[in-house]
């Protein structure tokens, strides 16, 4: 009796997962939408955050060092916990696993859990605010615009970016700790 209690919430979950999935995919269909999302989703794949470290260094000279390598090092960290992940959890991508969810953009690997882009968005905001304050006003919305893409992109479920947000949160406070 327990095991069809927990069976049935993990149904009903899948199925709240999927119908926010398929609306937030339904915006993709419109090309400005889509083409948005895309293009943050693409600076999410780490241009913007190289870019970033590197300004980090340019602006504040041997000040800026430090900031950049606890970036740098969270990166790395957070690119090896993604990469075990994804290769043990191997969680199917929502276009793939649902017809009526179309691909936006291409993946960068095929599964879904977690969201590497969330995962090193919120990493890289939370560590550059945490030194430069400023920075979170515009890191931080777009941050949630690098999550939100994931979804409405069709590449990941909400759980996803959620576990990934909280990963990349945790690698940050960590990496902070320690610098």
């Amino acid at each position: 009796m327990y095991v069809r209690h927990e069976s049935r919430l993990f149904e009903r979950f899948d199925a709240f997962e999927f119908s926010l999935c398929e609306r937030l995919n339904r915006s993709c269909r419109r090309n400005a939408v889509r083409d948005l999302f895309r293009t943050v989703s693409r600076l999410g794949d780490g241009v913007i955050w190289y870019v970033l470290a590197l300004a980090i260094v340019a602006w504040n000279g041997a000040a800026g060092f430090k900031p950049a390598l606890v970036m740098a090092g969270a990166g790395v960290l957070g690119w090896a916990l993604y990469k075990v992940l994804k290769s043990r959890l191997v969680r199917e991508r929502p276009y793939i696993t649902f017809e009526r969810i179309l691909a936006g953009t291409a993946p960068l690997d095929r599964y879904s859990f977690p969201s590497g882009h969330t995962l090193h968005a919120v990493s890289f905001t939370w560590i550059a605010a945490s030194y430069y304050p400023v920075l979170g006003w515009v890191l931080i919305p777009f941050a949630m615009l690098v999550g939100a893409s994931r979804v409405v992109l069709g590449l990941h479920y909400p759980s996803d970016v959620v576990v990934g947000a909280a990963l990349g949160a945790s690698i940050a406070i960590g990496a902070l700790q320690l610098a």
